[in-house]
């Protein structure tokens, strides 16, 4: 829904009647206003955000003093249910693209799906990526994550070595690392072909990251990987889940014994 639908709105639905002044429009008028529409929390917080921005703008002009609107609160958005593949649903993935010869761009297409699962970067990182941000001897990578604008690196991951290896070979330092950007058609006909949910290239990244936590890696070493500067807490928030998951396998460690897999140091070693 546009904003320019919503103003429309707020000039002819208004229960006072649309010449109201300003100045006389009450905040339980702006609640009448609003209890009628059935909306989810997204329109809602859209239609808020335009009423907040009307008598804001009122404010700032000095036709009030106060908005009627300020009472007013966005509601919670409903956490969409996202799709992840397992590590084992990944691997059959890219290996049916693989499979579609008679597909021009397979071989490109699995190479990107097949990075984006490996290196847990984005679509619009990967697509950039140069062999110049790519560092084998220091073991990193230098990428720009297009979201907030920030560089950042991570490491070339032993499970993506190999491939990131081949794809470099013989470019040019400035030369593109894949020949495409978006291989979105090729995810959505393999998991067609093999009865899966439609996984996204988005998808990958989750898998990423999941795998990463139940592999008992810190949450905080993570967020750097994904270049949030928030030490975590929105991983923890998204993958709560995962987490549960993971504190139980790691309660089971606190025994008052030594775990099994624990090897005792000696003074001799």
């Amino acid at each position: 829904m546009s904003g320019k639908l919503i103003v429309h709105r707020i000039n002819t639905d208004r229960p006072t009647g649309k010449l109201t002044q300003v100045r006389n429009i009450k905040p339980s008028d702006v609640d009448l206003w609003l209890s009628p529409y059935r909306f989810g929390s997204a329109s809602r917080n859209l239609h808020i955000s335009c009423i907040n921005e009307v008598f804001n703008s009122a404010v700032r002009d000095h036709v009030i003093t106060v908005s009627p609107a300020a009472h007013l609160h966005s509601a919670q958005r409903e956490r969409p249910i996202r799709l992840t593949p397992t590590f084992e649903q990944f691997k059959t993935i890219i290996a049916d693209v693989r499979s579609q010869l008679f597909n021009a761009d397979f071989q490109d297409s699995a190479n990107f799906l097949e990075f984006l699962g490996m290196a847990g970067l984005g679509q619009a990182e990967t697509g950039s990526l140069t062999p110049a941000d790519v560092d084998f001897r220091a073991g990193q990578i230098i990428t720009y994550r297009h979201k907030t604008s920030t560089g950042f690196a991570i490491p070339i991951f032993p499970q993506v070595r190999p491939l990131l290896k081949r794809l470099c070979e013989g470019k040019t330092h400035d030369a593109r690392v894949f020949k495409i950007s978006d291989a979105k058609k090729a995810p959505a006909g393999a998991c067609r072909r093999l009865g899966y949910p439609p996984f996204s290239q988005r998808s990958l990244r989750r898998m990423f990251i999941t795998r990463a936590i139940e592999r008992g890696v810190d949450v905080k070493v993570i967020a750097e990987w994904q270049g949030h500067k928030d030490g975590g807490k929105l991983i923890l928030d998204i993958y709560r889940h995962v987490n549960r998951v993971h504190s139980q396998r790691r309660a089971a460690l606190m025994t008052d014994g030594e775990p099994e897999n624990v090897i005792p140091i000696t003074a001799q070693a």
